[in-house]
């Protein structure tokens, strides 16, 4: 009966809370980000006096953290202020101005935007922020997703008591926003460096145990985890490991995951990608279908044939959206030398590294 009592019985999961290994979950305490979000909290505390706050920039590689702080912070203001109004926009997803108001009417709980523009809608958010003794805390992830910023400039003039959070993986994003709105937001630099190994390690471990029946684990399967996570510097890598490996486990009816649960997750990392396709906008869509019919060619040539089919991005904006979409497991690039035209880059539709190159 001891092969019996190992195995899983009907209905039964190694997984009690599937939640916990969401990208976007916020748990109950931010580990190892605790200086980034006294940083952030200060910048907003003069809201709670009635004052206007600090604008911040926060910027760092993708999976080290700054969306989950920030989040953090904004569901402890909502909890504690009813004078202070949250919005957290998600610019992957609302990436128009028109969007990005459409939801922030939708938090206000303004709901009669039918055949509004996206002016009185603005009309509409700033009578409701400015009277009296109301703020604001206005938090853009992804803000370079963002090609006409004038929304900003407008909170940044009319807007009284705000502070307003832009969140980016580029650091030389800042440099690159409309002086009018730079002289304005005057925002403070706030960098999120990579996980080391260890904090890499206290955080999947968090996540584990938020997520999984207490036990399930062989340690040597959490440290193959730990490991590749570390190399790849993004903590949502780790959380799809751990729970693929778990899937694995259970489709053999056991109770434990091991080793050889990780090292089958670790081979489905070639199809990970952090966002599902129909998310994109439409426009990083036609270029993801132009990199897939042009794949393993030189980034000259794919500019080249986006052009020629309809596409009018600057080749720097193009460019851009060529490193977001290899942030997101969606492509990969290879940097070559050589040839007539020198240093260039390769792009390949897919995650067609291998594993020994993370």
């Amino acid at each position: 009966m001891g092969v019996f009592n190992d195995m899983l019985k009907s209905g039964e999961s190694l997984i009690k809370n599937e939640i916990a290994l969401d990208y976007g979950y916020i748990p109950k305490l931010v580990p190892y980000r605790e200086s980034q979000m006294r940083a952030i909290a200060a910048s907003i505390k003069p809201l709670f006096q009635n004052r206007s706050g600090r604008n911040m920039f926060v910027y760092g590689p993708p999976g080290v953290g700054k969306t989950v702080a920030v989040k953090h912070l904004l569901k402890e203001i909502e909890e504690e202020s009813e004078n202070i109004t949250p919005f957290y926009i998600n610019c992957w997803q609302k990436n128009t101005a028109f969007k990005i108001l459409v939801e922030m009417c939708d938090i206000i709980g303004y709901k009669f935007i039918q055949n509004k523009r996206t002016e009185e809608l603005f009309a509409v958010l700033k009578q409701y922020l400015n009277k009296s003794e109301r703020s604001a805390v206005f938090a853009f992830d992804e803000i370079d997703k963002i090609e006409d910023l004038d929304f900003i400039y407008n909170l940044l003039e009319d807007v009284f008591r705000k502070s307003v959070i832009l969140i980016t993986n580029y650091k030389e994003y800042v440099t690159e926003l409309d002086e009018r709105i730079k002289s304005r937001l005057t925002a403070e630099m706030l960098e999120f460096q990579a996980y080391n190994l260890n904090e890499t390690r206290g955080i999947l471990k968090q996540r584990m145990e938020y997520a999984f029946v207490p036990g399930i684990w062989e340690e040597d399967a959490v440290e193959s985890i730990v490991q590749k996570t570390a190399k790849m510097s993004d903590i949502r890598s780790g959380l799809y490991m751990m729970k693929e490996a778990a899937l694995i486990a259970e489709e053999r009816s056991s109770k434990k995951v091991n080793s050889s649960d990780v090292s089958t997750a670790m081979k489905k990392l070639d199809d990970f990608s952090i966002k599902k396709t129909e998310e994109l906008e439409d426009e990083v869509k036609f270029i993801l279908k132009i990199i897939k019919d042009n794949t393993g060619k030189r980034i000259g040539e794919v500019y080249k044939t986006y052009q020629e089919n309809g596409g009018k991005l600057v080749y720097k904006t193009f460019w851009r959206k060529i490193n977001k979409l290899e942030e997101d497991k969606f492509i990969t690039t290879k940097k070559i030398e050589g040839g007539k035209e020198g240093k260039t880059t390769i792009i390949n539709y897919g995650q067609e590294k291998k594993l020994t190159e993370f």
